[in-house]
């Protein structure tokens, strides 16, 4: 059985490691970013429900007289 050749496995690795830290280079500094970015302010719309004024209780099966 023929032995496997692995001394141009340290180059293969580190030539494809370079290449890819080169594409991803490539690829971050064509992406647009925003100069400023401003927050954006949300307002919580106020739901008015007949309950919300209310206090109501809200009983138990078991708390109630047998």
């Amino acid at each position: 059985m023929p032995q496997l050749d692995t001394s141009t496995w340290f180059v293969t690795i580190l030539s494809m490691l370079l290449t890819l830290y080169i594409i991803m280079q490539l690829k971050v500094s064509k992406h647009t970013y925003y100069q400023n970015p401003e927050p954006t302010i949300t307002k919580t719309p106020q739901h008015t429900t007949p309950w919300s004024t209310k206090w109501t209780k809200i009983y138990s099966p078991l708390s109630l007289p047998l």
